[in-house]
């Protein structure tokens, strides 16, 4: 079993929370990007081995969105943040 240690409930079984794929930068005008490019955004993750950003959603606690960084072959987690303040 997965635990994460949520920043504001502490360390909790995977089954509390909802994963939201891979964490990616948000363009700052999705507006003026073309179809390729906002495509790209949309749907392309690199889907890696190894250390990945992603987003978890700590749905049967304090209900925020978390960026956990994991490895994605040990699934040994690497680091948690609120996605507030992950930047």
């Amino acid at each position: 079993m997965l635990l994460i240690p949520c920043p504001f409930c502490g360390e909790r079984a995977e089954i509390e929370f909802v994963a939201g794929g891979e964490a990616v930068t948000r363009p700052e005008n999705p507006a003026v990007l073309d179809d390729a490019v906002f495509t790209d955004y949309l749907y392309n993750r690199d889907n890696r081995r190894g250390a990945l950003r992603e987003q978890w959603w700590h749905a049967h606690g304090c209900r925020r969105w978390l960026v956990v960084e994991r490895d994605t072959q040990s699934n040994e987690i690497l680091s948690v943040r609120d996605s507030e303040s992950a930047g």
